[in-house]
């Protein structure tokens, strides 16, 4: 029987966030041993923050891991909350540099105004929240590396048959790992509870792949 294949990516470091949560959080969740996940080969990658990173990983990685689904996880420092991407715009900013100090004009100069990841982002919704965190559907990936890799990660999945399911993430700022959980009276979120939504992500998107066509069998 042919394992069910998950790549989960994150971000490393940029200017102005040394410290990237999601990181971290891809470590843990290809760490987890589950019963649902005895059949699934979870992969994990973290981009550095570089559109030329993203153009070179990328492909690289769709072509070895061949994943029935990708879940990727970016931050928004400007967010309090879990935020599910449901579309990604062609459009990039020119007003913060990637890692590599290096910007771009556009994403696809004859493509769409936008490319969406489709119905699962509901699901996905759903899941997060179940998990007691604060989850919101956003409709706006932003304009720097995250929502670039949005793009492509959606435009190479329409090019694959079976389709992967695919997914983007944006969490907000919390503490390093082994900082404890917030309390009852505290709303900011914690790393833990990163960890709890994404492992309900993770297992949604399971779910997911293994409803596609020709999905292997588990």
């Amino acid at each position: 029987m042919t394992a069910l294949r998950v790549l989960i990516t994150g971000f490393g470091p940029f200017p102005g966030a040394p410290f990237n949560p999601t990181g971290p959080l891809v470590e843990r969740l290809i760490r987890l041993r589950r019963p649902a996940l005895s059949d699934v080969d979870l992969s994990g990658h973290i981009f550095r923050v570089s559109y030329g990173a993203v153009d070179r990983d990328l492909p690289a990685l769709l072509a070895a891991h061949a994943p029935d689904a990708v879940l990727m996880f970016g931050l928004a420092q400007r967010t309090a909350y879990l935020r599910v991407e449901a579309r990604a715009r062609n459009a990039v900013t020119r007003l913060w540099p990637d890692a590599d100090h290096a910007t771009r004009r556009t994403i696809a100069p004859q493509g769409p105004a936008h490319l969406a990841f489709g119905p699962q982002t509901t699901q996905l919704l759903q899941a997060a929240r179940a998990t007691g965190i604060t989850a919101r559907l956003s409709q706006d990936a932003g304009r720097y590396l995250c929502n670039y890799l949005c793009w492509n990660a959606i435009a190479a999945a329409k090019r694959k048959a079976p389709t992967p399911v695919v997914a983007f993430i944006h969490v907000p700022l919390v503490g390093r790992p082994g900082v404890q959980r917030r309390a009852a009276s505290r709303p900011p979120i914690g790393f833990e509870d990163l960890v709890d939504a994404g492992e309900a992500l993770l297992m949604t998107m399971v779910k997911l792949a293994r409803r596609r066509p020709e999905a292997p069998a588990g």
